[in-house]
């Protein structure tokens, strides 16, 4: 009864248009108060301790550098070095959009971050170039949950510190399958172009592609800052985005000089608004999660899967199934902090490499973050286009397509996300 009770006031508070956050929070208060003997004093508890962890700093951080370079023009500059690149083929608009947000994915650390910095660019230039809407809010959609996956990845960190692996090596990981996914999605632009009549243009002349490179030269630093700063043990993944908000300041106002004092407030205003509505997201995430967990929901279905004996082959699949149905229903990190501990040591048993596992959950929160309830992206999208729900959903069907495409690849294929950690740290 209290299982029926949790989702069915969930869906009815999310059918009646109510916050994804509130109904989460509202629907997991009663089930406390009404099917529990724990005290109501639990409730601020842990929506407070969910959001008091040193690694959950890195995430306003990243959105405030976010913030910095799309104001500041990096992301404008980004995509200008993106479409000299790409710009030329079938589909090239929608595809410089792809390739930037993959850059920017590198920058910011941030899947939201990526859809609002290159969003609010492309999708109206998308649009005006003669494309649907599903090219500009599909693709950019679905491009910018590269962001949790391409490293540095909050995902990760919270999946190493749960399950005590190296950030190192699992960032390594991602740097493949990142850029895999990013061709998938490139591929499927290039394609559905190409059947709507969109011709090759012609390419950009070198002069140009090395005059976009050097213009968004400083923005492209980032990378190396945060990734070399991190691997060369300057600092942690959190002081790594701490720099790297730091460095989006110094080459916005003095680089590239398109922000003024004046504009400071306001970035910083607008970031923490975002920071906000996503640490509110993530608190009442955790409180459901831990209504769940009390409920033994997971535990059960974890367990279930153990007792059936499938190999691993098998099992990942079934891995795959529970993940793609959490994703539905909670936040990124709060999959990872309950189900990682379950599914860690069958994983082991069966000779899955952890590394591995991280890299194959990782790619299933980058689906979660495109479906509803509790897809961000997808109100991100929203918001910027002023389109609905529904329209956005649809919009990213073909993109999100290749990515369960990709996620199969990844999943049966472990040499793609472990050569580069092998490489660099041993086998």
């Amino acid at each position: 009864m209290a299982t029926i009770t949790l989702f069915g006031l969930l869906f009815l508070l999310l059918f009646m248009g109510v916050p994804i956050a509130i109904s989460l929070g509202i629907s997991s208060t009663l089930v406390i108060l009404f099917f529990t003997q724990m005290p109501t004093l639990v409730i601020p508890q842990k929506m407070f301790t969910s959001i008091d962890k040193f690694a959950l700093m890195a995430i306003p951080l990243f959105i405030l550098a976010g913030n910095f370079l799309s104001q500041g023009g990096a992301a404008r500059r980004i995509i200008r070095f993106a479409r000299a690149m790409v710009g030329h083929l079938p589909g090239g608009l929608p595809m410089s959009a792809i390739f930037a947000c993959i850059i920017f994915a590198a920058v910011s650390g941030s899947s939201p971050a990526t859809v609002a910095a290159i969003g609010s660019i492309m999708m109206g230039a998308i649009k005006e170039a003669g494309y649907s809407d599903k090219f500009s809010i599909g693709s950019i959609t679905c491009a910018g949950s590269l962001g949790i996956l391409i490293p540095p990845s909050i995902v990760m960190i919270v999946y190493g510190v749960t399950v005590d692996q190296s950030v190192g090596k699992l960032f390594m990981a991602g740097v493949i399958p990142g850029i895999l996914l990013g061709g998938g999605l490139m591929l499927v632009t290039y394609i559905a172009a190409r059947r709507a009549g969109f011709k090759r243009e012609k390419m950009a002349p070198l002069k140009e592609i090395f005059s976009s490179f050097m213009d968004a030269f400083w923005g492209l630093l980032v990378i190396v800052i945060v990734i070399g700063g991190i691997y060369g043990g300057v600092f942690t993944p959190t002081e790594a985005a701490a720099a790297s908000a730091v460095y989006a300041f110094f080459i916005s106002m003095f680089v590239y000089k398109d922000i003024k004092w004046k504009d400071v407030p306001q970035i910083i205003a607008a970031s923490a608004s975002t920071s906000a509505m996503v640490m509110f997201i993530i608190a009442n995430a955790m409180l459901f999660a831990f209504v769940l967990t009390y409920l033994q929901i997971p535990q059960n279905l974890a367990q279930w899967i153990i007792d059936m004996h499938f190999n691993k082959y098998v099992y990942l699949v079934f891995v795959n199934i529970l993940l793609l149905i959490a994703g539905n229903f909670m936040e990124p990190s709060s999959i990872i902090m309950i189900l990682a501990p379950l599914l860690f040591p069958v994983a082991m048993s069966l000779g899955v490499d952890p590394i591995h596992l991280g890299v194959i959950m990782t790619v299933n929160m980058e689906v979660g973050m495109l479906t509803p309830p509790v897809g961000l992206n997808l109100f991100v999208a929203s918001s910027i286009t002023g389109q609905s729900i529904e329209s956005v959903i649809k919009a990213t069907l073909p993109w999100m397509f290749a990515l369960l495409i990709g996620l199969i690849i990844i999943t049966y294929l472990p040499s793609i996300s472990l050569f580069l950690p092998n490489l660099i740290f041993g086998g």
